[in-house]
Formats: structure tokens, C-alpha cells, sequence
């Protein structure tokens, strides 16, 4: 399977400088990082809890 991750840099000032959304359209999955590799490496560790949830749950991945 292959998803689209989308970086935005966060402008908050609760959060400290150099932080980046990573957002997985297709599951509606939203998470942050520090600069793009963080948030990149934050993206997919929360895709793989998704999929293991998924599984654990009898879901089906094959409409995501």
C-alpha cells in the first residue's frame, strides 16, 4: 500500500520551533514531528499502530 503524507509546518507558539504536521489524507490520520524527517518518522509509526488496530479489530485495509 502506498499513502500520501502532507508536511505543514506548524506556526503555534506552544510549540517550539522547527516542528511539522505530517497528515495521512486517506485515513484522516494526523500527527508531528521535529522538521520533516521527525515528522516523517512520526507519520509512519502511527501508520503502522493504525494497521495493527485495523487487524487486531478484523478491519479491512483493502478500501484504505
Amino acid at each position: 500500500m502506498t499513502y500520501t503524507i502532507i508536511y505543514e509546518k506548524i506556526n503555534d507558539p506552544s510549540f517550539e520551533e522547527g516542528y511539522f504536521y505530517a497528515h495521512l489524507p486517506a485515513l484522516d490520520i494526523t500527527t508531528h514531528g521535529l522538521g520533516i524527517e521527525g515528522a516523517k518518522a512520526a507519520a509512519l509509526d502511527l501508520l503502522k499502530l493504525w494497521i495493527e488496530e485495523k487487524k487486531a479489530n478484523g478491519g479491512h485495509l483493502e478500501k484504505y
